[in-house]
């Protein structure tokens, strides 16, 4: 026996519809006729299929997690597991699964968007690090499903979880500057995101604040990859400079080796401060000043957030904007210039 409503049905001596009714906990239902199916359903281990039971509740207890990024980069930059990790702690602990979506160069951006929402089997979306003009939201909002971007808000959206990247950049250049270094160059990440532009803003304001040029030649492309980052690194050394902002601490990794191979010392040399607080920083070499975001804080307030809007709730906020903490170390020359 398959143990379907059907064969429930004949076992407890009632309809089909009653024992729909008992299993979403809907009114109309005597309480010995109801305690007799539970008894059926307990007795034959019955699990309700999913599929059928959200068509009942309009519910599914599933959340699609939208990562627009090539899978190479989702799975080599430890950013997106640790957010991962603590989306799928967050979900879990409120009793829903994932489903995760990450994007592919070769799809276009329309196509990807259009196979997340003709899938349609989950209750909200969680998007991750969302490039601009992305068609994905615009289709969400009027198709009307609950969604909540991890990362800086685009115009006309209203929930949205993200670390205050422009406060943060500054001060990761306000350290430099206080420590001295005169000619300091970015090397950023990918300029249709909004955390690049903010990181990149941030930078513009601490410059400004303390008086010094904005050189545009020191301004450098890396994309959030290590091997990109390492030649936009030998390209600021060629146009001498004396420390260099990393918008991640992936591409610190990649300017910290191409300082190396060129002979040069770090932070003798070249000072070197990142941006994300990887495990890593602690023992890369030498280890590494960052900028420490809170990943775990941001997958776990929005996927709360996103739940909140799914099933109703209230909410605290609509949009948070979370701090980033300046972790200390050797490579920007802090331990250098107080010796």
């Amino acid at each position: 026996m398959k143990n379907g409503l059907e064969d429930i049905a004949k076992l407890a001596g009632v309809s089909k519809s009653t024992v729909s009714r008992v299993i979403n906990n809907q009114p109309n239902v005597n309480e010995k006729t109801r305690e007799r199916v539970m008894e059926i359903i307990r007795e034959v281990n019955f699990r309700p299929n999913k599929a059928a039971r959200a068509l009942v509740t309009q519910h599914t207890r599933v959340l699609s997690v939208v990562i627009p990024q090539p899978l190479a980069a989702t799975f080599t930059d430890p950013y997106f597991p640790m957010l991962l990790q603590s989306i799928t702690t967050a979900a879990a602990q409120r009793d829903y699964a994932l489903m995760l979506w990450i994007g592919d160069n070769a799809e276009e951006e329309e196509r990807f968007s259009e196979r997340i929402l003709s899938n349609s089997f989950f209750d909200g979306v969680l998007i991750a690090s969302v490039v601009d003009n992305d068609p994905l939201v615009k289709r969400l909002r009027n198709a009307g499903f609950p969604y909540v971007l991890i990362g800086p808000a685009q115009k006309g959206i209203t929930h949205y979880v993200d670390v205050d990247n422009r406060s943060a950049a500054c001060d990761a250049v306000r350290h430099l500057i206080a420590l001295k270094h005169q000619r300091i160059g970015i090397i950023t990440g990918m300029m249709n995101m909004g955390a690049a532009q903010h990181r990149l803003q941030g930078y513009k304001d601490a410059l400004e604040e303390a008086g010094m040029p904005i050189d545009e030649a020191l301004i450098v492309a890396g994309d959030y990859e290590e091997v990109k980052s390492y030649s936009a690194m030998q390209t600021l050394i060629t146009r001498g400079v004396d420390a260099v902002f990393c918008t991640s601490d992936v591409m610190a990794l990649g300017a910290l080796r191409a300082i190396a191979d060129t002979g040069l010392r770090v932070p003798h040399d070249i000072g070197v401060v990142g941006f994300d607080g990887m495990p890593f920083a602690e023992t890369s070499n030498p280890p590494l000043t960052t900028m420490r975001q809170p990943i775990s804080l941001l997958g776990e307030t929005a996927t709360e957030m996103l739940i909140r809007l799914i099933e109703e709730q209230p909410l605290e906020h609509e949009h948070l904007l979370l701090p980033a903490v300046l972790e200390v170390r050797q490579s920007s020359g802090a331990f250098e210039h107080a010796g």
